[in-house]
Parts: structure tokens; C-alpha cells; sequence
């Protein structure tokens, strides 16, 4: 899953990275022998240090081989104050959006049966109606896909302590509209997902989470797994604690509200019973999970969301290293951050979990460890062997190219109808043209440099990413990167979304803080010099509004930092939409009533309207207030939307 917490600090989903090709200018040695021997020996050398470094408590990793466990160790502690080491058999970790291969896989063993289709409107599965866009309706298939066009969902996604939440009402209770047109373009969406585990548990007729018990983790014996919230007393004592880094008290179990998207507590070793049932075409042992064919459409079945980059199959996602084809899934809580991939052709599957980001001293490493542990691997076990890719464009083509790219970028996995839009205007992705034609980006806290290879198709240098453009009449219409384009595509800000506007509106906080700050500086002046006439009742109104404006603004860090810490903001919020509007709004008004009263005053003296600087401030302040007014509406920081 992606909490509110990390898409304030990121506009990318932290999942693992990989692509198709190899890195232009690095030469693979040879492959070593994966064995257990080697594979312990090398995984032990790399993540005690890399615990260490994050600042990261514990860690799980499972390697299954030829339809065998071949690795399963735990790393470092489940409670690092009582210093209890995972188990790799028995710790449950929270694999947070490893959790919708689950959901998946349940969704197709109905479709085996008969009882569900992928391709019909949704709303024939369902006792509330989710509406279409432009006479195209919701499919499976496009939940599957991540094609469902909804703005993402954010609200009380992730809580402490708060009772287990009704599946049903959650999904009633607020049904995101849409950005795009189903089946168009990737918005990676928990709720579409949670949609899913509902659809499971109407038709079953059975609660989504017996339904997982008996259907799929009874028949693969993942004894150490359940969805359910809060844990059963059993398994308990098994929950690995969850931390925002071992210099830091765990925080708690962490309830979902959309329990499909993401509840999933399971222990490594069952994780690599599900692992090998998916190499084995659906079958482990005795169990047959899913018939030969759908694991084939499930891998198979593939949306591409550009034609050149990787896809996304029914449920999995493509994560190709090396030239090797991996299907996979990422997932997140605030505390915990896991991996789960298949090597499908080579019959090798990967999963990795940690229970803590490593944040602070471990400067969030942890999250990251994940990737470097499986880009090792591949460069390890299954290295490159393929030529480096020649650059079929010339340097003038690459630098006017690059120039067309340069530029402000949103991401079509946001919300628009909320005050969440605003993230658009204050951290849009950047693309710089660097003077050689290449491009620069920085995404996720790290700057990496790509290369045009083909027209409008770049490789990024030391590394192995794939980014591909859509350009239209000369201007860019959209782009991907690899391994987010399955989740979400990139596209040019509007206007309101752009560095100009946010330079106005800095320009406007500015003018309203030095008001306020000078204010009192007006009044020692006035004293100090003997001016009796009082100033205008309207300049005292704008400096008054001017301050409720702040004050507003205040209010609205508060509830960032609200969510930040997972509080609730229900009481909090409006206020502060309610503060900024009357600020904002009000003193929209009292700055024209100000400018009418210089221009009358003027008119009746029968002199000049008023001395330029009296002007020049009228107008600086109607400025101020119409660009925050403006800027508050339109990113409804001003309004009555409570959602988000």
C-alpha cells in the first residue's frame, strides 16, 4: 500500500527497480551457481550490513528454487528490545500491497468457476452502483490492471488503534470519481482493489478473510498467514513489531481500512509457499491453487501503458532484469516495506521484507534495501549477457528532444478533487534538458541521468531503468518510467499547477507576511513621530485579514503534520479550510474597498488619487489576495470538500 505519510514525501511509488535492458556502459561478470551454500553465504554478508547501515531491526528473505525452498532466513530482531530474532518460519511481517496478489488470485478462482467475468460491468457483482465515465463501465479487468481512471483514495487508509473497519461501508461511504476514462491510463488505486476483495466476498458468500483462510492458505498450509484485523490470538505472538527505525519505540499494529489492499500479515516461509505455487503454474503438492492456464493469463494477459516499456499482467506486474522476465509485486505500510518476485522462466522466486523504513539516522535506506538486494541478485546469479544497446540518435536530435521534455510533470495516480492537488503545485517532478541532450530527473530523493537511445526512448546511465515519451505536435503528452509506468504515467501540470502560479502565490504569502510583520513597526513609527490621524479603517482590515490569511495557512501545516503522525484530522480540517476562506476571501474584499476609498479620496481632494506607494501597496495587496484566493479554491484549501 501507499499511506498518505510517504506520498507527502515522494511523488513514486517505493517499489523495487527494474527493467528490460542492461546498462549501457556496465560490463556483467560471469553468473554464479545458485545454490544454497553460495546464496546464504552471500545474503548473509549483505544484510546484516545493510540492517545495520538502515538502522532497519529485522528483515526475512526467502529464495525458492526449482520448486524447493532453497534459502529462508530471518535477519536481525521482530522486538528489538527484547532482542527476539525473526523466524523465518513463524515472525509475521506485513507485506502491505504484496497483499493484492492474494486478492488476485481469488478473483480468478472465481473466474474459473464461473461465477465472476472480468470483463463486464462491475456493478453486476455489487449491492451500491459505481458509475461508469463517458459511457464506458467499470471492469474487473481494469481493477486488475490498474485502468479504473479513479483518483487515488488517502483518508484514514492507514490507522493505530481504531476498531477492524466494515469492508462494505468503507467502500460505500466514498467512491472516488474519476480523472480518466476506464481502460485508458494507469492510476494505481487501493480502492479499486478493496472493490475486488468485496466483489470475493459477495459472491463466495463468504467474509473475504474466510474466504482467503479456506480457499487459498489452507490449500498451500500457510498456517502463519491471515488478513485479518486485528491478529487472532494465536498468531499474536508472532507479529514482528513494526518501527520507523530501531532509534525509535515500535508503533503498533497498523490497521487498513481496505482490508483486500493490503491487511496481509504472513510469515517468509509461507510467503514462499505462495511463491512456488505460482512457479509450479498454480499447483503446490497435493493443492491445486489455480489452473495451469489462468496462472498463464494472470502472467500473460498483459497492459502496456506505453508500447516500449514493461506491462502489467492480471495482478502481477513486469519488474524484467538482466533480460530475464520477473513478475511482481511491491507493497508498503509506514513500517513495513516488502518484495515478492518470480524469475517465471528460471523457476527462482525472491521475497524480501523489512519491518522498518530507517528513518531518520538511517536516512530511509531501509525502504531501498529491498532493491538493492534484488538488482544484486539478478547481477549476481542471473547477470546480463546481452550487448550494450547502441544509441540510435544523433546529439542534435537528443538535445532538442531533451528540450521538448524539460519540464513540470504530475502523475496520473493523484487526486484532483481534494486539497491533496496542491502536492502537484508544491512538488512536481522536474525534468531537466542537461547541455549534452541527456535528461535529468529526480524522483523519489535520487537524481539519475537517462540517455536517448531511439526516438523519444531513453536508458539511464549506471542503472537500469527505461523512461519512453508520447509527443504530440511537437509537445510531450505524456511519459513513463520504468518500474512505475504499470502505477502511473507522468503528464505536463496545467497552469494551475505550474511554477509560475507557484511563484505568484510565494510572491502573495510574502506580501501578507511582511504586513502583518510590519504592522506593529507602523504603529512604533506613527507613535515616534507624533501622528495622531489614525490609518484607514480599511488598511487595519487588510492587515487584520492579512493575519487570519497566516493564520490559516498555519492551520493547514498543522494538518500535514497531522497526517504525517497518522492523527485524525477530522475536526482540523475544515477549520482550516473554514480560517483560510475567511482570510483569504475576506480579505479579497477589503482590498478593493481599500483601493476604492484611495481612488474616491483622491477624486474628492481634487488632487492626485493617492501618492504612488499608497497605490502600489493597494495593489500589491489585491494581488496578493486574488492569487491566494484563486490558488485556495482551485486546490480546494478554501472550500467544504472533506475528503481526500
Amino acid at each position: 500500500m501507499k499511506p498518505l505519510l510517504s506520498r507527502l514525501r515522494a511523488v513514486a511509488l517505493a517499489l523495487a527497480v527494474g527493467s528490460g535492458l542492461a546498462p549501457a556502459a556496465l560490463a556483467q561478470p560471469a553468473a554464479t551457481p545458485l545454490t544454497a551454500t553460495d546464496a546464504e553465504a552471500w545474503l548473509d554478508g549483505l544484510m546484516h550490513t545493510a540492517l545495520r547501515n538502515a538502522r532497519v531491526p529485522g528483515a526475512v528473505v526467502v529464495i525458492v528454487k526449482d520448486g524447493q525452498p532453497l534459502v529462508q532466513k530471518g535477519y536481525g530482531f521482530a522486538d528489538w528490545d527484547r532482542q527476539l530474532p525473526v523466524d523465518p518460519h513463524k515472525t509475521l511481517f506485513r507485506p502491505g500491497s504484496v497483499s493484492k496478489l492474494f486478492t488476485w488470485t481469488a478473483v480468478m478462482q472465481l473466474v474459473e468457476q464461473g461465477k465472476l467475468d472480468l470483463d463486464v460491468d462491475v456493478n453486476q457483482y455489487l449491492d451500491f452502483t459505481i458509475p461508469g465515465r463517458n459511457g464506458k463501465a467499470l471492469t474487473l479487468r481494469h481493477v486488475m490492471t490498474h485502468t479504473t481512471g479513479f483518483e487515488e483514495v488517502a483518508r484514514d487508509l492507514l490507522t493505530y488503534g481504531t476498531p477492524t473497519p466494515d469492508l462494505g461501508q468503507v467502500l460505500k461511504r466514498y467512491i472516488p470519481p474519476y480523472l480518466y476514462d476506464p481502460g485508458t491510463t494507469p492510476g494505481y488505486s487501493n480502492y479499486a482493489t478493496a472493490l475486488a476483495g468485496y466483489i470475493v466476498q459477495r459472491v463466495s458468500g463468504k467474509s473475504f478473510d474466510d474466504y482467503m483462510e479456506q480457499q487459498v492458505f489452507a490449500p498451500l498450509g500457510m498456517k502463519y498467514a491471515t488478513f485479518r484485523q486485528p491478529l487472532p490470538e494465536a498468531l499474536k505472538p508472532q507479529m514482528s513489531q513494526g518501527y520507523l527505525s530501531w532509534d525509535e519505540p515500535a508503533k503498533g499494529f497498523e490497521i487498513i481500512s481496505m482490508p483486500p489492499a493490503g491487511s496481509l500479515s504472513a510469515s517468509g516461509a509461507d510467503m514462499g509457499r505462495f511463491m512456488l505455487a505460482f512457479l509450479n503454474q498454480g499447483r503446490l503438492g497435493e493443492a491445486q491453487l489455480l489452473k495451469p492456464e489462468t496462472v498463464k493469463r494472470m502472467h500473460g494477459e498483459l497492459t502496456r501503458p506505453l508500447p516500449g516499456l514493461l506491462g502489467i499482467g492480471l495482478g502481477f506486474y513486469e519488474q524484467n532484469i538482466n533480460g530475464h522476465r520477473v513478475l511482481a509485486h511491491g507493497g508498503d505500510t509506514v513500517l513495513f516495506h516488502s518484495d515478492l518476485l518470480l524469475f517465471v522462466d528460471d523457476g527462482i522466486g525472491l521475497y524480501v521484507s523489512v519491518n522498518a523504513p530507517g528513518d531518520g539516522a538511517g536516512h530511509g535506506q531501509g525502504k531501498w534495501l529491498r532493491d538493492r538486494l534484488f538488482e544484486s541478485f539478478a547481477d549476481r546469479y542471473l547477470p546480463d549477457t546481452r550487448p550494450a544497446t547502441r544509441p540510435e540518435v544523433d546529439e542534435a536530435t537528443a538535445k532538442a528532444h531533451a528540450q521538448q521534455m524539460a519540464g513540470a510533470y504530475r502523475n496520473t495516480r493523484r487526486e484532483d478533487s481534494t486539497w491533496l492537488s496542491v502536492l502537484a503545485l508544491l512538488s512536481p517532478l522536474k525534468v531537466q534538458a542537461l547541455p549534452d541532450g541527456r535528461l535529468s530527473i529526480d524522483l523519489a530523493g535520487a537524481r539519475s541521468t537517462y540517455r536517448e537511445v531511439k526516438p523519444y526512448f531513453w536508458e539511464e546511465e549506471h542503472g537500469k531503468r527505461r523512461l519512453q515519451a508520447v509527443v504530440e505536435n511537437g509537445r510531450v503528452k505524456h511519459w513513463g518510467l520504468e518500474p512505475f509506468v504499470f502505477a502511473f504515467i507522468f503528464e505536463p501540470v496545467p497552469f494551475m499547477a505550474s511554477p509560475a502560479v507557484l511563484l505568484l502565490l510565494g510572491a502573495a504569502v510574502a506580501t501578507l507576511a511582511l504586513t502583518v510583520l510590519l504592522w506593529p513597526v507602523a504603529a512604533v513609527l506613527r507613535r515616534r513621530h507624533q501622528v495622531t490621524t489614525p490609518p484607514p479603517r480599511t488598511v487595519t482590515a487588510v492587515r487584520g485579514a492579512s493575519l487570519l490569511a497566516l493564520v490559516g495557512l498555519g492551520l493547514w501545516g498543522w494538518v500535514v503534520a497531522l497526517l504525517e503522525s497518522l492523527g485524525d484530522t477530522t475536526v482540523l480540517l475544515p477549520v482550516a479550510q473554514a480560517v483560510l476562506g475567511l482570510g483569504a476571501l475576506g480579505g479579497l474584499v477589503l482590498a478593493v474597498l481599500h483601493a476604492r476609498a484611495l481612488s474616491t479620496a483622491g477624486r474628492q481632494a481634487g488632487g492626485p488619487r493617492a501618492d504612488w506607494a499608497a497605490k502600489a501597496l493597494a495593489g500589491a495587496w489585491l494581488l496578493a489576495f486574488a492569487v491566494l484566493t484563486v490558488v485556495g479554491v482551485y486546490h480546494h484549501l478554501i472550500g467544504f470538500n472533506q475528503n481526500f
